[in-house]
């Protein structure tokens, strides 16, 4: 008999399907961006509305430069000291070749750095919920490509850099519970114990203008997640991205039910803003989780992040911070809740044979889990409150007293989101408030 002959292993090729499939991703994430920015601004008030939108519209034009510039080489070049990347090849996106494979999957780079870039994108429009009503646009863009730079790549090369510490540590996040809510999350919270509350906060009821945009908002997001999730998988070979796929569904399902019936027990009412922003607790608890979980674990998932976040709201009027829009709430607790769970329900049968403590696995995994999730929060806090101190004592952060009560539209965009000059009452000669109109206006609860 002839000897056997070993043959070496078959590099990837480009797969068709799944560079299709993952551009459609990247399209679904992009949209992730938009549908914030209604859900963000149908909760605040009419005459913020418009300075909401473009807080979230924003991102899409810094980061997406930064991310070709040098985003993508430091989140995910070659790795120095488990901190941050970098590959000059990549400065510009200039020496990639079309066919040119992402290492180890039959995507090309430019799949994988589009997908990453959306990510890039969404995750400092979601600290803006925070800040709502009270900082100034040109403030809060130059604290989105300072914090893109220092906290968030630096941060993505952790998670999932090869060579980045938590990536090495074992700590499992399938599609950003730290690296974009933690990192959100934690970052809302530094930048507001900096430059302090909304003028009326406790005082007046600050009541969303538009519930039916919120809904809108949310189902973007829910719909957008799918791509956010199954497409973190970077292809669809094996059934992992299918399992992630399915537990998105179920654990935003349970949530949304999960917080609607704490909020009826606490409040006697069952609330459209309850049942949305149930279902965005659930897509942040379920993102770090789950390709790990079993669809009966993404349930668990759902609807303790519904109740839990759902509790976590109300904490900012307790110890006096003012998360306008419940960032802190729902990212950051939801993505603490979700990643940690990840050290309990992980059943060894879906992205890796990691199991957690309830499926035999001991507390290893917790443990590793908590070094991602609180070496993130720690360090996003921290950096996040201090460029914010900067750039509160140098051009400042907040807008005037005046302009806050009159309204951030009107004083940062010079537009109001609703013109009403044509639905009679005298008003159609005029857009814009007379300096005497803008005092008066300090008296009406816009």
């Amino acid at each position: 008999m002839a000897p056997a002959i070993t043959l070496a292993a078959e590099a990837p090729t480009l797969s068709a399907a799944n560079t299709g499939f993952m551009l459609i991703c990247s399209a679904l994430v992009m949209l992730m961006t938009p549908g914030l920015a209604f859900f963000y601004g149908g909760m605040v008030r009419v005459k913020s509305t418009l300075n909401m939108l473009m807080m979230s519209f924003i991102s899409l034009g810094i980061v997406t430069i930064l991310w070709v510039l040098y985003g993508f080489s430091m989140a995910f070049g070659t790795d120095s000291g488990g901190l941050v990347g970098w590959n000059s090849d990549w400065v510009g996106l200039s020496d990639i070749g079309l066919t040119e494979l992402w290492d180890g999957y039959t995507i090309p780079v430019f799949v994988f750095l589009v997908f990453q870039m959306m990510f890039a994108v969404l995750t400092p429009a979601l600290i803006s919920g925070a800040l709502a009503d009270r900082v100034k646009f040109t403030a809060w863009a130059l604290f989105i490509a300072l914090w893109a730079t220092v906290v968030y790549f630096p941060v993505a090369h952790w998670v999932w850099g090869s060579g980045g510490w938590a990536f090495e540590l074992g700590v499992i996040d399938f599609a950003g519970g730290t690296a974009v809510h933690i990192n959100a999350g934690a970052a809302a919270l530094g930048v507001i114990l900096v430059i302090g509350k909304r003028i009326g906060f406790k005082k007046d009821p600050m009541r969303p203008h538009s519930l039916p945009l919120v809904m809108l908002g949310a189902a973007l997001l829910w719909f957008g997640w799918f791509g956010f999730n199954a497409g973190s998988w970077l292809g669809n070979d094996d059934g992992v991205g299918a399992l992630m796929f399915v537990n998105t569904q179920i654990a935003t399902a349970a949530a949304v039910l999960g917080w609607l019936a704490y909020e009826k027990i606490r409040h006697g009412a069952f609330t459209t803003l309850g049942a949305a922003s149930g279902a965005v607790a659930g897509l942040v608890a379920i993102t770090p989780a789950g390709g790990a979980v079993t669809p009966l674990g993404a349930i668990a998932v759902g609807a303790v992040s519904g109740v839990l976040c759902a509790m976590a709201v109300g904490l900012k009027y307790k110890f006096g911070y003012d998360d306008s829009l419940d960032v802190i709430g729902v990212h950051l607790v939801g993505g603490v809740i979700g990643s940690l769970l990840v050290g309990l329900l992980a059943s060894g049968k879906g992205q890796s044979d990691v199991e957690g403590l309830f499926y035999g696995g001991g507390l290893d995994q917790f443990w590793k889990q908590c070094a991602g999730v609180f070496g993130v929060l720690a360090y996003s806090l921290f950096v996040s409150a201090i460029l914010a101190f900067l750039l509160d004592r140098t051009i400042g952060m907040r807008v005037s007293e005046d302009d806050e009560v009159a309204g951030i539209d009107r004083a940062e965009h010079a537009e109001t989101a609703y013109d009403f000059s044509g639905a009679g009452g005298g008003a159609a000669h005029s857009t814009a408030p007379a300096p005497a109109d803008r005092a008066e206006s300090k008296k009406v609860d816009a």
